[in-house]
């Protein structure tokens, strides 16, 4: 059997070498590794934003609630029911806090930065019954900063399944 050589010319090989470490640099630049960092200012402002959602919540405040999230707001809850938007998502949350009355707390657990403008809040959320029972939950918190401001952009409330 006998063997072809294949030859390249060397223009070749030097513009697919260029293009190559072109793209690979280009490609590398691009990639950011995610700023886990919390700073002083960002931690009181998302702070802030369960706070006042907490609040709203409590004084059934829909100036604040709407205030507070992003236009494309959306809302999965412990029964199941999704919420979208925030005509959706106020009135859902005006309806909960009437048929389940109680005071409710959020407790901040982790906070976790996926980019400046993105974040991730973890919370207890408790509601003490007017009985004296306790519903214990999580919350998920999806914030975003537009324009500097940090909003809630999701909401994802989990019931433990008490396993």
């Amino acid at each position: 059997m006998k063997r072809i050589k294949f030859y390249l010319p060397k223009e070749f090989i030097m513009k697919t070498f260029s293009i190559l470490i072109f793209i690979n640099t280009i490609g590398l630049s691009s990639l950011q590794a995610q700023n886990s960092k919390l700073g002083d200012k960002q931690k009181k402002d998302l702070y802030t934003l369960i706070d006042n959602y907490s609040e709203a919540r409590e004084n059934r405040d829909t100036i604040l609630l709407k205030s507070i999230f992003t236009s494309d707001i959306d809302q999965l809850v412990s029964t199941g029911e999704w919420r979208a938007g925030i005509a959706s998502s106020v009135k859902g949350m005006l309806t909960s806090s009437a048929g389940n009355p109680g005071t409710r707390t959020l407790t901040v657990e982790k906070i976790k930065v996926l980019d400046k403008n993105t974040s991730i809040i973890d919370c207890k959320y408790e509601i003490q019954n007017p009985n004296g029972t306790t519903r214990k939950m999580w919350s998920t918190f999806i914030a975003v900063s537009e324009k500097g401001v940090w909003r809630i952009s999701a909401i994802r409330n989990m019931l433990p399944s008490g396993k």
